[in-house]
């Protein structure tokens, strides 16, 4: 961090003038995984498309919520069909609602065809604001170029194993480029509008709002940031230009949506916070579906530290449609969690398609049917639930959980890895930690020190 950044301090000022000026409008964020909430606590998140779940989460004294959409799990034709049945919903409850479109911080997702849908059902925007930051997990963009911090160094996202994703890859970094990219070529980069870090720190709302106000058919706008502040002073400018008429639609990580909240910070939860926690003499469950590195190094440790019975799922026999072997795996769930914490995993072979579609379907494939092995070992009763991968955890919450709506209590780690409180699910989940664990956070320990604060939790409970 530069000087200049670290004297670049917040003393929530800004925060309480991005609350009053929001005062009872509405902000809806479509999440395209469950992990957009790492950086808020105490807003509520539904899980299913139900009217009266929606209109619950959106009550005025609760005027923030996310709606998991799952998209980045789905085929683009698809992601499109539900985002425009998500954003009708939102518009028959509020036709003013503010929408965010929530996506990876990584750059991996429906980007073009998601915002293009939105603004079709809005009537267009003036500007769609580009934020992709998550700055308790290293990520930030300095001079167009976005950065993720890999073994404590920030590298261009481009360089990262993200980018290639087999269905969400790419090149580059510099994310006026990235748009070019992503829209093969309709967009020329002179046609992307940037606010960097200069223009944030030295003009400040001001300056934010003049580059705001010249922006006109959806055109994409570059935000620069690289700490909460400068993210809030966006908003700020952003707040202005819309008091002069202007409309934006929002495509950012999860850091520009506390910011666009207001939302004051929040210490990682502690063990003391968890004094409801059911069942205290039960065991936990662990689904790890992420095959990223770092998900791999996570495991291993988690390991190492816990007796863990483990269940593995193979992947190959899962995509030969081996419908007796799911129901084998369950029971070996089911038996694994009447004498221990148990441990659920796919093999970490990976198992990618001919093309970005079919390795999609193959993902889809397994997220099911893990999802099935869970659900099937609810009657054994899990303490509680930590799911690894977005969309794992998407579908575990869903179909393995059948949880409709929840709250955010928090997370483990400062911003990072939420957890849910179901307030709508079966009676015996509700009230249940879920565990939303990304598979790109953390160092090697993370998830073995999230398992200890549970048990250390169970024990304070009993």
């Amino acid at each position: 961090m530069t000087e200049e950044e670290a004297s670049h301090t917040d003393d929530g000022h800004a925060r309480a003038l991005i609350r009053g000026w929001r005062g009872a409008r509405r902000l809806a964020v479509l999440d395209d995984d469950p992990t957009g909430s790492q950086s808020v606590h105490h807003v509520q998140v539904v899980t299913m498309l139900d009217d009266v779940e929606l209109k619950a989460a959106l009550q005025p004294e609760s005027s923030i919520a996310f709606v998991l959409t799952n998209t980045r799990g789905l085929s683009q034709t698809d992601a499109v069909r539900l985002t425009a049945l998500v954003v009708s919903k939102l518009l028959a409850l509020d036709p003013q609602i503010d929408i965010v479109s929530r996506s990876d911080s990584t750059l991996r997702g429906h980007l073009l065809a998601e915002v293009e849908e939105i603004s079709r059902l809005r009537g267009g925007y003036d500007g769609v604001i580009l934020a992709p930051a998550f700055f308790e997990a290293g990520r930030f963009t300095a001079d167009d170029v976005h950065f993720a911090t890999v073994g404590g160094k920030a590298v261009p996202v481009g360089e990262t194993e993200f980018a290639r994703d087999a269905t969400f890859g790419f090149r580059s970094s510099n994310l006026c480029e990235f748009i070019v990219e992503k829209s093969g070529g309709a967009i020329a980069a002179n046609d992307v509008l940037s606010i960097s870090l200069k223009t944030i720190r030295s003009g400040g709302p001001e300056a934010v709002r003049d580059v705001l106000m010249g922006a006109t058919d959806g055109q994409f706008v570059v935000v620069n940031g690289t700490n909460y502040t400068d993210y809030e002073t966006v908003v700020l400018g952003a707040q202005a230009a819309v008091d002069a008429g202007r409309t934006f639609l929002f495509r950012t990580g999860p850091s520009f949506v506390r910011a666009l909240a207001g939302i004051e910070p929040q210490e990682p939860l502690r063990v003391g916070d968890f004094a409801a926690l059911d069942r205290a003499s039960g065991h936990g469950l662990v689904v790890v579906g992420s095959h990223v590195s770092q998900t791999s190094r996570q495991v291993g440790a988690a390991r190492a530290r816990r007796d863990l019975v483990e269940v593995e799922v193979s992947v190959p026999r899962v995509v030969a449609g081996d419908a007796d072997y799911i129901s084998e795996r369950t029971d070996a769930v089911r038996n694994a969690l009447a004498k221990s914490d148990a441990l659920l995993f796919t093999s970490r072979d990976l198992v990618a398609g001919t093309d970005g579609r079919r390795s999609l379907d193959i993902a889809r494939a397994v997220s099911s049917a893990i999802s099935a092995i869970v659900a099937g070992s609810l009657s054994a009763r899990p303490a509680w639930v930590v799911a690894k991968g977005g969309i794992t955890s998407h579908d575990v919450a869903v179909r393995g959980l059948g949880i409709r709506r929840a709250s955010v209590l928090g997370q483990m780690l400062p911003g990072q890895i939420s957890v849910f409180d179901p307030i709508s699910a079966p009676e015996g989940v509700v009230g249940m930690p879920y565990v939303v664990f990304a598979g790109n956070v953390g160092d090697d320990q993370t998830l073995a020190d999230v398992i200890e604060t549970l048990h250390a939790a169970q024990r304070v409970s009993a």
